[in-house]
């Protein structure tokens, strides 16, 4: 993706002279892990470096994103660099504390604009904000008590070792006016002023230095920031190519099994009705089977979205492939059709049979969940790192093939930054609903709802049984336990892959992995020392008891030492 933006920034110091705020942005080149634009402003304070936190804080961040790994989504490598700079400031306080000088913290909000799309990164009181269509809205939350100094923030970088980002992402259109502001300036000027202004100045740098004039003219006593992004038009990369099935061909006719699509034999449904049906084939020249996917016309861009999708994913996992890693083991490799006449895909037959049929017959061995794990992740990576999300997990679309290998059968509820504007309309309930759904209303899936998904897909692979009831499944309210141990439910679970998969399905949202990659590396890491373990060295440890297994059994100790004390003979 290439932009057409326009950047103004504009900033003055406020009455006492020294100008703690810093902005800057940059252009990402796209041979690294995120290509587009990064922008950032943060607003420095405490008792003494605060123009050091701030400065330090918004160049670190321009600086060491273009380094970060190409397999990080761009709110996980936005999170980790900060996190770092957090402990970096952390410490540079101590010291200071020694030295008898004051900490120096930062409020930090950035924007990384990406393909169609925007992605959000904020903490403190600094403020983002949306103009479109003259309307102007706020995107960030303040992090502080309802007091006028700095003191009053709850969150910034460099004042607790934990720091809580909060993330948000959004769609671009031509002719949007994206603005971060430090307090010095929307103290001062709500937003139908912020409107007005960005609505009537001609480019970026006059709207950043009318903005800063009107707060200061307004009376602000703090330094006043604003850093405009002006985005005068997208040039995406391309529509989605239509495959060769695809190209103003109709759709294919109502086929039974035993009916032929050029040359292609049905042989049976794998699915019930919908718009994009898979069935078997047995393809014209050898008879071999095949995967055929039968659109109805309304479904002929959701088809050729999942087959551009595919194809560059397996592209993808090519550029990464090293030291016997596969991240696309899972895709069906995608087949050209032999002369079509109607809109249809080929895909190489999965062979065996669907999670969902071997679920019939009990819960599976650890060894089959640690590798269906494993082939989902890596595709979850693949996908993720291209800024899409599945959507849809479930039991039906995962094939277990003759070799013992999984595959992904069913990519076409997936988004991502090509997907046409009738698929992402599409509002789709995964089979297993996770924490946003759990809200009310309830949020479409993102990154972190396709991991939930993943994990409960496991939990019920190793039990039999999903981690939460069908209430919290449907979204009906939030569960109030964690579910129950895989200790207890499945006791020949490896304890490191039960941990795992507790940790996916967790209540708490600071406890499960932040990206696909982060659970790939724990899997393959848990893999290597359960094979490392001596096994009744493993058998000791997944029989350990647990903190209030102790505590209950000290307690009926004492309890039964008191009951011998009363019940003893009593004292001459």
């Amino acid at each position: 993706m290439s932009f057409e933006i326009d950047i103004g920034l504009a900033s003055r110091a406020g009455p006492h002279g020294d100008n703690e705020d810093f902005a800057a942005a940059r252009p990402l080149a796209s041979p690294t892990s995120v290509g587009g634009w990064l922008a950032a402003l943060a607003d420095g304070g405490g008792a003494g470096g605060g123009r050091l936190a701030a400065q330090t804080t918004v160049l670190s961040l321009l600086q060491d994103l273009p380094a970060t790994p190409p397999a990080w989504p761009p709110h996980v490598a936005l999170d980790r660099l900060l996190q770092a700079q957090n402990a970096w400031l952390l410490a540079h306080n101590r010291r200071a504390a020694g030295r008898g000088e004051g900490p120096g913290l930062s409020t930090l909000t950035a924007l990384l604009l990406q393909g169609e799309r925007y992605v959000l990164c904020h903490v403190g009181d600094s403020r983002a904000w949306l103009l479109r269509d003259g309307h102007c809205q706020l995107l960030t939350l303040d992090h502080r008590l309802p007091r006028a100094d700095f003191a009053g923030l709850t969150r910034a970088v460099g004042l607790d070792d934990g720091l809580r980002l909060e993330h948000r992402r959004g769609e671009l259109r031509p002719g949007d006016r994206l603005l971060l502001t430090s307090d010095g300036v929307h103290e001062y000027l709500g937003p139908r002023e912020l409107a007005r202004v960005l609505g009537a100045a001609a480019d970026a740098t006059q709207a950043a230095e009318a903005l800063v004039s009107a707060a200061c003219a307004a009376g602000s006593a703090d330094d006043a920031s604003a850093l405009v992004i002006a985005v005068g038009g997208l040039r995406p990369l391309g529509p989605v190519p239509q495959p060769a099935s695809a190209a103003g061909l109709p759709a294919p006719p109502p086929l039974a099994p035993g009916e032929q699509l050029d040359g292609y034999r049905l042989t049976a449904w794998l699915e019930g009705e919908g718009p994009l049906r898979s069935a078997q084939a047995l393809e014209p020249l050898h008879e071999r089977p095949v995967l055929l996917k039968l659109p109805e016309p309304a479904a002929r861009e959701r088809l050729a979205h999942e087959l551009w999708l595919v194809g560059h994913l397996a592209e993808s996992a090519r550029k990464r492939r090293g030291a016997g890693r596969r991240y696309d083991a899972a895709l069906l490799r995608v087949l050209p059709p032999r002369a079509p006449s109607a809109c249809y895909g080929v895909f190489e037959w999965p062979g065996g049979e669907s999670l969902e049929q071997r679920l019939t017959r009990g819960p599976l061995p650890a060894a089959e969940v640690q590798a269906l794990a494993l082939a989902v992740s890596g595709v979850l990576s693949l996908l993720h790192a291209a800024g899409g999300v599945l959507r849809d997990l479930r039991p039906a679309a995962l094939w277990r093939d003759e070799q013992g290998g999984w595959r992904l059968v069913d990519l076409g509820l997936a988004l991502s930054p090509r997907a046409p504007a009738a698929l992402r309309g599409l509002a789709v309930v995964p089979a297993f609903a996770g924490p946003r759904a759990w809200r009310d209303p309830a949020r479409p899936p993102d990154m972190a709802a396709d991991l939930f998904a993943l994990g409960a897909l496991l939990y019920l692979a190793l039990t039999g049984r999903p981690p939460y009831d069908e209430a919290s499944a449907a979204g009906r309210g939030r569960p109030l336990r964690e579910p129950p141990p895989l200790a207890r439910l499945a006791p020949q679970t490896p304890a490191a892959l039960a941990r795992t998969v507790e940790r996916l399905v967790t209540r708490g949202r600071r406890e499960r992995f932040e990206s696909a990659d982060e659970l790939r590396l724990a899997l393959e890491r848990g893999a290597a020392d359960d094979e490392a373990r001596p096994r009744g060295l493993a058998r000791l440890g997944a029989e350990r008891l647990r903190p209030w297994q102790w505590g209950l059994a000290l307690s009926l100790l004492a309890n039964l030492l008191l009951l011998a004390w009363l019940l003893g003979p009593p004292a001459r």
